[in-house]
């Protein structure tokens, strides 16, 4: 797809609420599901054991395994699955992934105008703009609609989900995001759930980049760092980040978290790049607080082992 300008973004940032308007189906009784990995799987399951009735396409037949026991119907094609959906979730790698199936898949092509077609994948804020603009002129509301919490948070339901895209759209697939978060946001326009899910993102990882140093001057001067996580846990200095340390993120998974971390904050710098912001302190901290994790991971392992062991 063509890049666009940031002026022409800039023009959709703030619209009047009453402008951002599309017609969709008020009730959604059949949800189409495409993207059955590590956080997809469980997001997935949740909507099967809704009364929502699923329906889902897999790349691999192997990939279908995550729903045994769990109502659901298979389709043959993302387009055969797109006309038969009264709202279809995409829960992909990234951009390239969801034009692929929107054209290629003919997912665009076979949905009904008037139903609901959502990203719940992290991409650029630009891409999603695009791709509602192609969704809306076949009379198909399209949100991006990223998520937060991880594949911990999609098995115990309570993601936070962040919305961007038109708000009648957005109020009739709430209830269809209820089944598998605990928080619902809404933005604004097409493109600001990005927006929201990229800041969020850029926090993320510069307060990793906090907890790495002052966890290290407090190993280094003989405090109890297991205590001092407990007393962040319930004081002003605590973070998702920090409590994350050595429960959601171990030892054993930092490395690979580490990439994925890495590829977050350039995606942060690139988006709000392109849209004129100054985007490089906070992307070297973030940065910074990628390569760190490792570190802080085990200062926060070293501590509770030898809790244990006293």
């Amino acid at each position: 797809m063509g890049n666009g300008s940031s002026a022409d973004y800039r023009l959709l940032k703030h619209p009047r609420r009453e402008r951002q308007t599309m017609t969709t189906s008020t009730t959604i009784q059949t949800v189409g599901f495409i993207g059955l990995g590590d956080q997809g799987a469980p997001m997935a399951r949740a909507l099967a054991d809704s009364p929502f009735d699923l329906r889902v396409w897999a790349r691999r037949p192997a990939s279908l395994d995550a729903l045994a026991g769990h109502p659901h119907t298979v389709h043959d094609s993302p387009a055969d699955l797109a006309a038969a959906s009264d709202i279809v979730l995409l829960v992909l790698r990234d951009d390239k992934d969801v034009d692929g199936v929107l054209n290629d898949g003919g997912i665009l092509a076979a949905m009904r105008p008037g139903t609901i077609l959502v990203n719940h994948g992290t991409g650029d804020p630009q891409e999603a703009q695009k791709f509602a603009a192609l969704a809306a002129a076949r009379g198909i509301a399209m949100l991006d609609a990223p998520v937060s919490g991880g594949g911990p948070g999609a098995e115990a339901r309570t993601l936070t989900t962040i919305v961007g895209g038109t708000p009648d759209a957005f109020d009739a697939a709430k209830v269809v995001f209820d089944t598998f978060s605990s928080a619902v946001i809404f933005m604004g326009v097409p493109g600001a759930g990005q927006q929201g899910k990229l800041l969020n993102n850029a926090l993320t990882m510069t307060n990793l980049k906090n907890a790495e140093d002052v966890f290290t001057i407090a190993e280094s001067t003989g405090v109890d760092v297991a205590a001092l996580q407990r007393l962040l846990a319930t004081s002003s200095g605590g973070s998702f980040i920090i409590q994350a340390l050595g429960t959601q993120i171990t030892p054993s998974i930092a490395s690979h978290l580490q990439g994925l971390m890495r590829k977050d904050i350039e995606h942060f710098a690139d988006g709000f790049a392109r849209l004129g912001a100054d985007v490089a302190s906070v992307r070297d901290r973030g940065l910074a607080g990628a390569d760190g994790l490792a570190v802080v991971v085990d200062i926060v392992d070293r501590s509770r082992t030898a809790g244990d062991a006293a």
